[in-house]
C-alpha cells in the first residue's frame, strides 16, 4: 500500500509523528460505514518495516485487540520514558545559542516541542521558557515590536506574537550586497557604555516600523468589528412620546390601536365610513401629526399633564 507510511523502528524515527500521519491517511480514505478504529487496527501492521516489523511479529498473540492497544505498546516501544522526559528538559532549560538570530532559535524552539507532541505543557509554560531562554538583544527586539506590553498579552496571543516577530525579523538579516558595508560600519548590538543590549539603528527602526504597521491593523480591524456590531445590533431610537416608553413607537400604544380597532368595527358594520368617522380621523391624524412635530421641533418629553390631555381628547372622540 504504497500511500501509508513506513515506520522502520530507528532512534530518529518518532513514533507520534507516524501514527498522527497513518491516522491522515486512514481519515481520508474512511468508508461510511466502516469503524475507523478497526480500519486501523488492521492497517497499521502494513506500515511498520524491519526492526518494528520484528518487534509487532513478537507479540504475544491476542494481546492487542483495540487499536487504543496497538497505539500505547507500540509508544511504549519506541518512544520510552526516558526519550519523552529528555525531550521535555529540552523545551524547559532552553535557551538562545550565542549570536543567535531571534527567528533561528524561534524555528529551533518550535522543532523541540513538535519532537515532543504529548510534552503536557501549557501554553503559558511554554512561552515563559522562550522568554527566559532568550538573549537580552532578543528581549529588546521583542519587547520593541509590541510597545512593551509582551507580558500582559495572553498565553494564545503571546506565542501568535513570538512567530509574528521570527517572520518579520527574519528577512531583516537577509540584506543585499549594497547593505554589507553598511552593516559592518554599523555599532554593534551591545552598548558597552550603558551595559546593556540596544538595537542598531536600523533594526531598531524596522522593529519600530512593524509595531506600527501591526498596531494600525489592529485598531482597523477593531473598528471594522465594532461597526459591524453596531449595523447588526436592532435598536429602537424612537420615543412614544404618550407614556415616554422606547418599547414601541406611539402609533403602537394601546389606547391608539383600540381607537383604530373601534373604527374598524364600525367600518365593517355600515360597509364604509361615515362622514362623521372620517372626520375623526381627521381630527385624530390632526392630533398625532403635531405631536410628531413638536417631537421634531423641540425634542422634549411630553409632561404627565399633557399626556392625560391626550388621553381625555381621545375618549371624547370616542363618545361622539
Amino acid at each position: 500500500m504504497p500511500l501509508l507510511p513506513t515506520f522502520h523502528g530507528m532512534e530518529s524515527e518518532n513514533p507520534y509523528a507516524h501514527i498522527k500521519e497513518f491516522e491522515d491517511v486512514c481519515h481520508t480514505f474512511r468508508e461510511g460505514g466502516a469503524s475507523i478504529d478497526l480500519m486501523r487496527l488492521k492497517l497499521f501492521p502494513f506500515t511498520l518495516k524491519d526492526k518494528a516489523k520484528i518487534w509487532l511479529n513478537s507479540l504475544r498473540p491476542r494481546s492487542i485487540r483495540t487499536w487504543t492497544d496497538l497505539q500505547d505498546e507500540f509508544l511504549k516501544k519506541f518512544f520510552p520514558t526516558h526519550r519523552t522526559n529528555g525531550l521535555k528538559r529540552q523545551i524547559s532549560n532552553f535557551s538562545a545559542k550565542e549570536n543567535e538570530k531571534f527567528y533561528e532559535c524561534w524555528k529551533r524552539y518550535m522543532a523541540a516541542i513538535n519532537a515532543c507532541s504529548h510534552h503536557g505543557f501549557d501554553t503559558w509554560l511554554l512561552v515563559s521558557y522562550f522568554y527566559d531562554g532568550m538573549s537580552s538583544s532578543m528581549k529588546q527586539l521583542l519587547e520593541t515590536m509590541c510597545g512593551g506590553d509582551f507580558m500582559s498579552k495572553n498565553p494564545e496571543e503571546a506565542m501568535d506574537f513570538l512567530s509574528y516577530v521570527a517572520e518579520v525579523s527574519r528577512g531583516w538579516d537577509e540584506p543585499n550586497k549594497g547593505e554589507v558595508g553598511k552593516m559592518k560600519s554599523q555599532p554593534s548590538a551591545f552598548n558597552a557604555k550603558a551595559g546593556m543590549y540596544t538595537l542598531n539603528e536600523d533594526d531598531d527602526m524596522k522593529a519600530k516600523f512593524a509595531a506600527m504597521t501591526r498596531r494600525l491593523e489592529e485598531l482597523e480591524l477593531k473598528k471594522m468589528h465594532e461597526v459591524q456590531a453596531v449595523a447588526e445590533t436592532p435598536v429602537q431610537v424612537k420615543l412614544c412620546l404618550i407614556c415616554q416608553s422606547y418599547e414601541h413607537l406611539m402609533e403602537e400604544y394601546p389606547t391608539i390601536a383600540v381607537v383604530r380597532e373601534m373604527f374598524g368595527d364600525q367600518a365593517n358594520a355600515v360597509g364604509q365610513f361615515k362622514p362623521i368617522t372620517m372626520h375623526r380621523m381627521e381630527i385624530l391624524t390632526t392630533q398625532v401629526g403635531g405631536i410628531i412635530q413638536i417631537s421634531h421641533g423641540r425634542q422634549e418629553h411630553l409632561s404627565t399633564n399633557r399626556r392625560l390631555n391626550h388621553l381625555n381628547n381621545l375618549q371624547v372622540l370616542n363618545k361622539q
